[in-house]
């Protein structure tokens, strides 16, 4: 089994920046397959950023030159940088893993951009 704990989430006028963090833990003997999803009011939850695998990413075209996902593996965490953050980024943000073809999901961390 696979825990994961995001972080870093918070309150930000548009323009700025966070940087979300998620850890991994329990049954993992190396870095797991993640990304990051979020899930804005109204709207279904969508792949904002991933890894296709061990050194290429993709990210969602509105985010594309704003986010940079990257990875520790000594620390099992992966993280989102997200810059020049816009209202319509406001969401909860959910990191997942694959492991052994099974999909876990974290809690959340909510962003709020305001205007």
């Amino acid at each position: 089994q696979v825990q994961l704990v995001e972080s870093g989430g918070g309150l930000v006028q548009a323009g700025g920046s966070l940087r979300l963090s998620c850890a991994a833990s329990g049954s993992i003997s190396s870095m797991p397959v993640m990304g990051w999803y979020r899930q804005a009011p109204g709207k279904q939850r969508e792949m904002v950023a991933g890894f296709t695998s061990s050194i290429s990413t993709t990210y969602a075209d509105s985010v594309k030159g704003r986010f940079t996902i990257s990875r520790d593996n000594a620390k099992n965490t992966v993280y989102l940088q997200m810059n020049n953050l816009k209202p319509e980024d406001t969401g909860v943000y959910l990191c997942n893993a694959l492991k052994r073809a099974v999909v876990y999901w974290g809690q959340g961390t909510q962003v709020t951009v305001s205007s």
